[in-house]
C-alpha cells in the first residue's frame, strides 16, 4: 500500500498520531492501527480510555518526582525504605531499572533530564533546587549520583557535586561497571546491581 494514499481520512489521521510516538514509523503505525481495527470495539475503547486516564490522572510524587497514582509514591511512603539515602537519577525509567536489581533500599530523586546545552537544557530546567533543599536539611547520610555515563551525564554529575559539596553530605557515584556512554535503562541488572554495591566517593571518580 502507498502509505501516503489512504482509503480513509480517519485511518490516515490515526496513523499520523501513532507515527508521532518514538521509534514508530508510518509503516509500523499503519500496522498498529489496522490491528486495533480488527479488535472488538469494547477493547479499543478500553485501550483509548486507559491512555486518556493516564494522561489526565497520573501524578508526580511531590517528594522525589517519580510517577505515581498518589501525591507521594509508594517508594517514598514505604517505612521499609532508608529515607537518609537518596539516589539521583535522570528519569523514571532509571528507577525501574535500579529497582529490578533489588540492590538498593533508599529513596530516589528524579531530575527529569540531564544538562545538555545542545538541546537547550540547563540546570534551571531540571529538579535540582529541590535536591539542594533536601541536602540543606541535614538529614541525609548519602547522595548517590546514578546518571548515565555519557558526556552530558558526567557534566550533570559534576554540577551537582559542586552544588551539594558545601552541605557536607557524602556524595558517591555508581562504579564504572556501566560502560562509558551507556544509559542506565539499557544496562543489564547484574552489572547495574554491582555498580550500585561498589559505588565510590564522587571526588575519586574525577
Amino acid at each position: 500500500m502507498n502509505y501516503d494514499n489512504f482509503p480513509s481520512k480517519l485511518l490516515e489521521n490515526a496513523v499520523s498520531e501513532f507515527s508521532k510516538l518514538p521509534g514508530i514509523g508510518r509503516k509500523t503505525a499503519l500496522r498498529l492501527v489496522l490491528h486495533l481495527l480488527n479488535q472488538n470495539k469494547e477493547d479499543v475503547r478500553k485501550f483509548g480510555n486507559t491512555i486518556i486516564q493516564l494522561r489526565e490522572e497520573v501524578k508526580h510524587c511531590k517528594s522525589c518526582f517519580n510517577i505515581s497514582d498518589t501525591d507521594i509514591c509508594d517508594i517514598c511512603a514505604s517505612p521499609k525504605r532508608d529515607k537518609t539515602t537518596i539516589c539521583v537519577v535522570e528519569s523514571i525509567r532509571d528507577i525501574m531499572s535500579i529497582e529490578r536489581t533489588q540492590q538498593y533500599n533508599g529513596i530516589y530523586h528524579v531530575l527529569g533530564g540531564i544538562i545538555s546545552p545542545m538541546d537547550g537544557i540547563g540546570p534551571s530546567d531540571l529538579q535540582i533546587k529541590p535536591l539542594i533543599e533536601k541536602a540543606e536539611k541535614g538529614d541525609l547520610t548519602e547522595i548517590i549520583l546514578a546518571l548515565s555515563t555519557t558526556m552530558e551525564g558526567d557534566t550533570t554529575n559534576f554540577y551537582l557535586y559542586k552544588k551539594l559539596k558545601p552541605h557536607q553530605v557524602p556524595i558517591t557515584t555508581i562504579a564504572r561497571g556501566v560502560s562509558i556512554g551507556d544509559e542506565l535503562e539499557y544496562t543489564d541488572e547484574i552489572t547495574l546491581g554491582r555498580s550500585l554495591l561498589n559505588r565510590m566517593p564522587f571526588d575519586k571518580s574525577l
